[in-house]
């Protein structure tokens, strides 16, 4: 699944992006890697941002890179 279809408050671990160059460079920078156990904390309404947990750290992104970003659910996060 994707990061925007998760439900807030579940564990996820980030499996891959798709995208272009532009995507996995604004990822790498936001530390954002694959492997990494990520939460959502909270969506904002009307098509708004998603603030997302990982590592210790809440990080928004914006719902089309969100929609780039493929995740699977964990069962807690290492």
């Amino acid at each position: 699944m994707v990061l925007t279809d998760a439900q807030c408050g579940q564990d996820l671990r980030i499996i891959s992006y798709q995208g272009g160059q532009g995507v996995v460079s604004k990822l790498r920078q936001l530390s954002l890697m694959p492997g990494d156990c990520v939460q959502v904390i909270k969506k904002a309404p009307l098509h708004g941002p998603l603030l997302i947990e990982s590592q210790g750290r809440s990080v928004a992104l914006g719902r089309g890179i969100a929609a780039k970003v493929q995740v699977e659910e964990v069962l807690g996060c290492d």
